[in-house]
């Protein structure tokens, strides 16, 4: 059993890292024996599930991942639905769109929209953010009560950005201001100069799935922030209505 718990870590924490890892950071990051931890990777390595880049030595996650990634995605009734979403919304506000889902404490991008070429270095699909830091993440947070939002965080709040909320206070603050007016927007704590508005899909309790747009921050006016909410609101009640009546859970 801890040998699968190593072995899932593993995965998760390069996947999280891409190509900035050698096994030997990794084992400091863990806290693992770094023998242990060799033969973890080499395994993973040989299956297919990491890569080790030559010369430096840096993990990333392997092919086989992606493998099972697109059988994650294919098996996802929702996708065909939030796909055409997220292009309505895109074509509509003019903004990188994008579909996720809460899984633990982060996002999960399952599919993007994208209206400017800056974006795609960051929210590609499958790739997860720390629903702490982004729009997406706290609306779905706004879903949920106190006590649940209390036992998704981890204890020290994740940094992406000088903008990016680690005081548990202040993100309290902003998850209830998503939860009184129904949409989130964050400035600049997922990625620097970059803007998000989301909103949370309706068709499960609590929602777990939401769309969100994505803007230069010279762009996002408030009036500009809430013509896109407005926008992002009117393309869910769609959405929602159309995975309630398909009977898509």
């Amino acid at each position: 059993m801890k040998s699968a718990e190593r072995t899932l870590e593993i995965l998760q924490t390069v996947a999280r890292w891409p190509g900035q890892l050698t096994a030997p950071d990794l084992a400091r990051h863990l806290g693992y024996p770094r023998s242990s931890l060799h033969a973890l990777v080499r395994t993973l390595e040989s299956g297919g599930w990491l890569h080790q880049e030559p010369g430096t030595g840096r993990l990333r996650v392997g092919a086989q991942a992606l493998v099972s990634g697109s059988a994650y995605l294919d098996g996802e009734t929702v996708l065909p639905y939030a796909q055409d979403a997220v292009e309505e919304v895109r074509t509509r506000t003019g903004h990188t769109s994008h579909y996720a889902r809460l899984v633990g404490g982060d996002v999960l991008y399952l599919t993007t929209r994208y209206a400017s070429t800056r974006d795609t270095d960051t929210f590609r699909v499958g790739r997860s953010l720390p629903a702490t830091a982004t729009a997406l993440g706290q609306v779905l947070l706004a879903e949920r009560t106190d006590d649940e939002v209390r036992t998704l965080l981890p204890a020290t709040l994740p940094q992406l950005t000088e903008h990016t909320l680690t005081d548990p206070a202040a993100l309290a603050t902003a998850v209830e201001q998503a939860r009184s007016r129904g949409w989130a927007v964050e400035r600049e704590q997922s990625r620097a100069g970059r803007v998000c508005v989301a909103v949370a899909v309706h068709h499960r309790i609590p929602a777990t799935d939401a769309i969100s747009c994505a803007m230069d921050a010279e762009q996002a006016t408030e009036t500009e922030v809430r013509r896109t909410a407005e926008e992002l609101v009117a393309a869910r009640d769609r959405l929602t209505a159309t995975l309630r009546r398909e009977g898509v859970r």
